[in-house]
């Protein structure tokens, strides 16, 4: 394997719009060998090669590089506070239409979770979520709304009941929820950032970048949420300068933004 890392990461930004230099680099280099292995691709002048060339490689090869592990309710504690206590406190101050981001998305298992529990304090017309991840591949999933027994464990089984339909071994989920959804591509590290989000939740993603481009990406999303707006993160992340950031916060996974 050709040693020539940086190189290699300023050909795939110019090919892909990936910017790896703000992954953690042993973490990812690991990821990447071993695609390039499987590849038979002989280096990373090969590989780059390689999916220049041919489409198919291209998409498994940003397929490869996101972290797609996700599932619905994951965590189901924190969704319990957001049911209990943010939902209700975002309702009393901006009223039920809600303006709703999740950022890196995955196989839309969040954003879905997201209808489902905003359907008990609103009416599921009323609900609109924006969705967005890097991974075109990974959305076309998200919008097929397939998943297997695991992906849906957590959900609660009035839901499991009234928005799933079983299809072989799987379940499917209604279009009811899925309309409630629109999914686009984004990238956290170099797509500009809408605006004007009551709420934004994007968990156990920025535990892959680096401290930096961490907290770019926290200070972006303060800039796109509306004052007293809320920030969900994941169990495995914190904002640790949240001050300076701009943020108040509510709970241990549970940011506010400051007025």
């Amino acid at each position: 394997m050709d040693n020539d890392y940086e190189g290699f990461i300023k050909k795939i930004y110019k090919l892909t719009g990936i910017d790896l230099a703000q992954y953690k680099e042993k973490q990812m280099r690991r990821r990447i060998d071993t695609l390039i292995m499987k590849k038979k691709a002989g280096g990373y002048e090969g590989f780059v090669s390689l999916i220049s060339k041919d489409k198919e490689a291209y998409d498994e090869f940003v397929s490869y590089l996101t972290i797609n592990v996700s599932e619905f309710y994951r965590n189901p504690e924190q969704w319990e506070y957001m049911d209990k206590t943010v939902i209700p406190n975002l309702i009393s101050k901006f009223g039920k239409n809600l303006k709703i981001w999740s950022a890196a998305c995955s196989t839309g298992d969040e954003p879905y979770s997201l209808v489902m529990a905003l359907s008990r304090h609103i009416p599921l017309n009323q609900i609109r979520i924006d969705a967005t991840d890097i991974d075109k591949e990974i959305i076309a999933k998200a919008k097929l709304g397939l998943y297997n027994a695991k992906s849906i464990a957590g959900v609660p089984d009035d839901f499991k009941k009234k928005y799933f339909d079983m299809v072989g071994s799987s379940y499917k989920i209604k279009d009811e929820i899925k309309s409630r959804v629109t999914f686009r591509q984004h990238n956290l590290l170099t797509t500009d950032y809408p605006s004007g989000y009551h709420m934004i939740v994007c968990r156990n993603v920025l535990i892959y970048f680096t401290e930096e481009a961490k907290e770019e990406v926290y200070r972006k999303f303060n800039k796109s949420l509306v004052p007293s707006g809320a920030l969900f993160i994941g169990s495995t992340e914190q904002i640790v300068d949240y001050k300076s950031a701009g943020y108040v916060r509510t709970n241990s996974f549970f940011y506010e933004k400051a007025n």
